[in-house]
């Protein structure tokens, strides 16, 4: 099988043909047949998170199982999925008190491999999921089965884009009807939090970024008002919420000048949500007294809080019913040796979601 291969990191993605080895137990081999790419792969071939090389990065997938290995109960070959980097073991503390997006479990592709280039060295598995290839084997907590009938371009952004930036309003803060929402950084993640904000009725739902199309594409999604991030913010959301501020906002990119920002724009005891991953390192400076003294909230967001045989269903609903974009998320369709240009795209800020095609 061909996979994008990043043997050094911070240079282009080398086309390389890998030997798979079959899936262990609990484990699931995908015949891929699109993935998104996502910032946080980029972030990852960039060598700005910890990883070893070589390795094929992606995680935001679909396809169609071609192999499963022992005690896998939950699909079968020939089934359509949606693959994720979601792993969860069903037992541990946090999968057993709701939150299996944060299970602890140490599974075996951890640390292992399946990948193996020609002469026998080792392709780690980047962000889980190993995606930026015609198939992948991963656990089976990590694929979730969707109609025959949802295209697999637009079911791969279900993967991580949708799940992240619309779980994180929907599970994670729980956003109600009437609550104002502020969302920094409308690209594919924040474009979802906006859609999730007004899935849930909030309003107003301001889009804040820096460039003009992404803005206007916040409006289609659902934002009643736009910022340039470059005007003044912070009076102009307070124009929008009675002088209040916002009772949300949602930080969508990995930026801590862009969540130290976001916590002046709200109001008293409102929160601010971490949902773009930054760095490694990574700082940021917040006075101390607007904690104690207005009580404001800052929490994390990983993955939107998702529980994935859960919400998965849920969204194909609401795709079905024309409450849910998915089409319109889709900036370019590429073939696999085009994915150093899809990504060179995406990364000049001229893309939303681009999708690499098998």
């Amino acid at each position: 099988m061909f996979a994008a291969v990043c043997n050094t990191f911070g240079k282009p993605l080398d086309i390389e043909e890998l030997v798979m080895d079959p899936p262990q137990q609990g484990e699931v081999k995908v015949r891929l047949a699109a993935t998104a790419i996502c910032h946080s792969d980029v972030h990852f071939i960039r060598g700005e998170w910890t990883g070893k090389t070589p390795v094929v990065a992606g995680h935001e997938a679909a396809g169609y199982v071609e192999e499963i290995g022992p005690g896998v109960t939950c699909v079968k070959p020939g089934d359509p999925v949606v693959t994720t980097l979601l792993r969860s073991c069903g037992r541990c503390f946090f999968c057993t008190t709701g939150s299996p997006n944060l299970c602890e479990f140490d599974f075996p592709l951890n640390t292992q491999s399946r990948l193996r280039k020609s002469n026998g060295d080792i392709v780690w598995h980047g962000v889980r999921t190993a995606a930026f290839a015609e198939h992948t084997i991963v656990d089976q907590t990590q694929v979730a089965r969707i109609p025959d009938s949802l295209p697999m371009d637009q079911a791969s952004l279900l993967a991580c884009g949708v799940i992240t930036g619309l779980g994180a309003v929907v599970n994670t803060a729980s956003v109600k009807p009437g609550e104002s929402v502020v969302v920094i950084g409308v690209g594919g993640v924040g474009l979802n939090s906006i859609q999730g904000a007004a899935i849930s009725g909030a309003n107003p739902i301001i889009a804040v970024d820096v460039l003009e199309d992404k803005l206007k594409a916040a409006k289609e999604f659902g934002a009643t008002h736009t910022l340039n991030a470059k005007e003044n913010v912070k009076e102009r959301v307070l124009s929008f919420t009675s002088g209040q501020g916002a009772d949300f906002v949602f930080v969508t990119v990995g930026s801590s000048e862009a969540v130290e920002q976001g916590f002046e724009l709200l109001r008293r005891g409102g929160t601010e949500v971490i949902v773009g991953i930054p760095s490694e390192g990574t700082a940021m400076t917040i006075p101390l007294t607007p904690f104690a003294g207005s009580e404001r909230r800052i929490v994390g967001s990983f993955m939107g809080s998702t529980r994935l045989s859960v919400d998965i269903p849920r969204l194909v609903g609401l795709y079905e019913r024309g409450e849910l974009k998915l089409e319109e998320l889709i900036s370019g369709r590429y073939p696999l040796d085009g994915i150093n240009e899809a990504i060179e795209s995406m990364e000049g800020g001229g893309a939303l979601r681009n999708v690499v095609l098998f």
